[in-house]
């Protein structure tokens, strides 16, 4: 920049710029609330940590048992039969009736309380499995009617646990989809083995992140111990209070607007080595003899390799080594190989292509490490300005142009990937006729450019010295930032109209989904209250020998503190170790 008063701004450029002075007023009016970047009220996510966890439970478990008036166990299991999807479970019980809808889920509701009064023990049963007698106190009869003994159940609840299959334990008997009580199950498991009970309970608990769809863990390293819930659409954006950002369909670093399937496949051209194979096909031939590849480093066509073989570079074939200005002894490749030539061509194209979309997507990748480096000499500037006796004293506008050009311009560094396979053939080869690919690809890379020319402006005039201008000047500054930032909003919201509507929406397959844009950012994640009010329907029947009340502990809970929030991190009662429950039960599991 030559002079403080000339900004470059051409005729063109000045297109997205207004100097109408109402315009002006009318933003600072507005003291620049359009801009503000605090996070809506009422999160629409949630974090889940290990004391919320069964606090987020009972949520569902609530609204199941009120409305069909269920034991917390049967909740449990319709609720895991339907992966935690309250709302479907309604449309089936609406659609199909409570019969079905518990019939489906193997869920027995005793609705005579006679037949569920325990054996006598003076009682004496034969257990269909082992085909021995044993008196009534030594056997358990589940609420579908099936009897069997306390062996035969504890060896087959102790195996269907070790196999994964704790949430959903089904009767022994033949053909009975019934879903074992909890209760019983914990019962049982626990006088032979204490810490399989425990992993049980973990299993029932952690259900409800591992069969939720709504609800994921953060994919943070080191891992968090927290999970995030989501009330609406899976296809988003979240922060997790450990201030980690991702996509939470699949959990990879927030990249919208690329999708998660084509995301995967750039991210994983980006790393592996399928870019070298496509630089070496192009620059080098392979040895006839060793078949290592040849990089050609003079102007002759007779190339010698490493091995001692020379083959000639036009063709690749097997030569001698001698010859003249004209030939190469004994070898004459004169003839035109039309499939070799269209190999090395499209090679040469497809590389071409990635580098050009690449150089992009890094480049502005690089800018936005760059400037959030610069956040903090930026906000130095500010509070030497702020020390100025100015007629202007509220810098607000500086870290909402900040927090707008970090926005747009992860914006901007995806919309490179998304460009390079929404306009090749690798997905939508067939979608699109030529032409139609090339209008749609015209209209996508002006808007691009559009934004990408003012998003470099305003990186320009954040990193402007304004501490040190006049005050007419700094005035200047910081409506064109303001005007600025709101033409950069709509860009990038008219972006991501452009594809949902234009690309993506006129599509066949819908196979590829992307998070909507949210002018303010990426929604931060609120706690989840992890006290309740409201206690479930008493299962005190249920309770395991020497076991808390169920008011005091809900079945398949596990250990709880004071407050009545379940630990997820629990002692055992033997090893002197811990159930670290930060992480998922296969990985503690393995440790």
């Amino acid at each position: 920049m030559e002079g403080e008063e000339d900004y470059g701004f051409s005729e063109e450029e000045e297109y997205y710029y207004t100097d109408d002075g109402d315009s002006h007023d009318g933003l600072a009016d507005n003291d620049d609330s359009a801009l503000q970047w605090a996070p809506p009220k009422g999160s629409t996510t949630k974090v889940i940590t290990k004391e919320s966890l069964l606090a987020a439970q009972r949520e569902d478990l609530r609204r199941v048992m009120e409305l069909l008036s269920l034991k917390e166990h049967h909740a449990r299991t319709l609720l895991i039969h339907y992966r935690w999807d309250v709302e479907k479970l309604l449309a089936v019980l609406v659609e199909k009736g409570k019969s079905c809808l518990f019939t489906e889920a193997g869920v027995t509701v005793v609705e005579n309380v006679d037949d569920d009064v325990p054996l006598s023990s003076s009682s004496t049963i034969t257990c269909d499995i082992c085909i021995e007698d044993t008196s009534g106190d030594n056997a358990t009869r589940m609420e579908c009617g099936h009897c069997f003994c306390n062996n035969c159940w504890t060896e087959h609840f102790i195996i269907k646990i070790n196999e994964g299959q704790s949430r959903r334990i089904q009767c022994m008997a033949h053909r009975c989809s019934a879903i074992c009580d909890e209760a019983i199950v914990r019962n049982l498991v626990s006088r032979r083995h204490p810490n399989l009970a425990e992993k049980f309970d973990r299993f029932l608990l952690e259900s409800y992140i591992e069969d939720n769809k709504m609800v994921k863990w953060c994919p943070s390293i080191p891992h968090c111990g927290k999970a995030i819930r989501v009330e609406e659409d899976e296809f988003c954006e979240v922060e997790c209070s450990c201030g980690l950002q991702f996509c939470f369909s699949c959990l990879s670093e927030a990249h919208s607007p690329c999708s998660c399937l084509m995301w995967e496949r750039w991210s994983k051209k980006c790393h592996d080595e399928s870019e070298t194979v496509n630089w070496i096909t192009v620059h080098t031939k392979p040895c006839p003899k060793c078949y290592k590849p040849v990089e050609k480093n003079g102007g002759c066509n007779l190339v010698s390799c490493i091995c001692g073989q020379s083959f000639c570079w036009v063709c690749g074939g097997a030569t001698g080594r001698d010859h003249t200005w004209s030939r190469i002894a004994g070898h004459s490749c004169g003839r035109y190989k039309e499939d070799r030539e269209k190999q090395t061509e499209r090679a040469k194209r497809d590389l071409y292509r990635y580098m050009h979309y690449h150089n992009r997507f890094k480049a502005h990748t690089d800018s936005f490490k760059l400037e959030s480096k610069l956040k903090e000499s930026i906000l130095d500037k500010v509070s030497v300005a702020e020390e100025r006796e100015l007629r202007l004293k509220d810098f607000s506008w500086v870290t909402n142009g900040l927090n707008r050009l970090f926005r747009s311009r992860r914006v901007l560094s995806y919309s490179y990937p998304f460009a390079f396979y929404m306009f090749g053939e690798e997905f939508f080869k067939d979608e699109m006729t030529d032409e139609e690919r090339e209008i749609k690809k015209n209209l996508f890379e002006d808007q691009q450019q559009q934004l990408e020319s003012n998003v470099e402006k305003l990186s320009m005039f954040l990193e402007e010295p304004f501490q040190q201008f006049s005050q007419d000047k700094v005035m200047d500054i910081r409506m064109r930032v303001i005007n600025l930032s709101v033409t950069i909003d709509t860009l990038c919201q008219k972006m991501y109209e452009c594809i949902e509507s234009d690309l993506l929406g006129s599509l066949h397959l819908g196979t590829h989904h992307i998070a909507p844009y949210k002018s303010k950012g990426i929604e931060r994640a609120s706690e989840l209250s992890s006290c309740w009010n409201t206690k479930l329907g008493s299962t005190d029947e249920y309770l395991p020998s020497g076991g808390t009340s169920e008011h005091d502990r809900p079945s398949g809970s596990g250990s709880s503190d004071d407050s009545g929030c379940s630990y997820r991190k629990r002692a055992k009662k033997e090893g002197g170790g811990f159930f670290d429950l930060n992480l998922p039960a296969e990985i503690v599991d393995r440790n």
